[in-house]
């Protein structure tokens, strides 16, 4: 019998994706969104591109709203050899402790706009696309879904971590444990959560502050390279 494989589990976590809060739902630039759309104002993504002048009035306005973070990522993460070889399962989890799970058959659009409708559509029903759901959303913490998990080891990326080579983040864990790996869905500023507390180690791989779509590639990476899936798929 083959060596069977551990499955990395990736999180983006305390990602800038939600709603228009009901707060600023009555501003003009949120009405004219919704009114474009055909939709409630509290229906519709908060976009800092589109809604900036709304959301001077929200606490961390300068961090919120970036669904376009949680698209790139997903693009990469779902095309990579490690997801198609059935080992990486994706989690989006929101600043507002909604975790969205992603199935790792799932082809997400390309274009902003369709993927901004399908995110839409989840927060709506909780399940997306309505043909076929392959997205599917529930309240939970950052907590609630690693100890669901129940990962051999949590691994968080932080500039206040540890420096590493990212080729070296595995070397000590076995081919056959799950690991989790949990990246920053937001575009500066630190974790919401205590992802010390539930993180066996905090690491950084850069002096620099890279952006999230960055990190979850050198993760996903680091990962295929230290148990060579590359090489498993060439020699089939």
């Amino acid at each position: 019998m083959g060596l069977v494989l551990g499955v990395l589990h990736l999180i983006l976590a305390d990602s800038e994706l939600e709603t228009v809060p009901r707060e600023i739902a009555n501003h003009r630039v949120i009405k004219w969104s919704a009114r474009r759309l055909g939709r409630r104002p509290t229906e519709i993504l908060l976009n800092s591109s589109l809604h900036y002048p709304a959301m001077r009035r929200l606490p961390d306005g300068d961090r919120r709203g970036r669904p376009d973070i949680v698209h790139i990522c997903l693009l990469l993460a779902l095309d990579t050899p490690l997801n198609r070889e059935g080992l990486l399962r994706t989690y989006v989890h929101t600043r507002h402790n909604k975790i969205i799970t992603v199935d790792p058959s799932t082809r997400l659009p390309r274009m902003f706009n369709r993927f901004t409708g399908l995110i839409e559509h989840l927060f709506l029903t909780g399940e997306a696309p309505p043909e076929k759901p392959l997205l599917t959303l529930e309240n939970a913490s950052l907590a609630e879904l690693v100890g669901r998990i129940k990962p051999k080891k949590v691994i968080s990326f932080s500039q206040r971590g540890q420096m590493r080579n990212y080729k070296d983040i595995f070397s000590n864990n076995s081919k056959e444990d799950d690991v989790c790996v949990i990246i920053g869905g937001f575009p500066r500023g630190d974790f919401l959560s205590n992802v010390t507390e539930l993180s066996n180690e905090l690491v950084s791989i850069d002096p620099e502050l890279l952006r999230a779509p960055t990190v979850l590639m050198r993760a996903i990476f680091a990962y295929e390279d230290a148990f060579e899936i590359q090489k498993i798929r060439q020699g089939r």
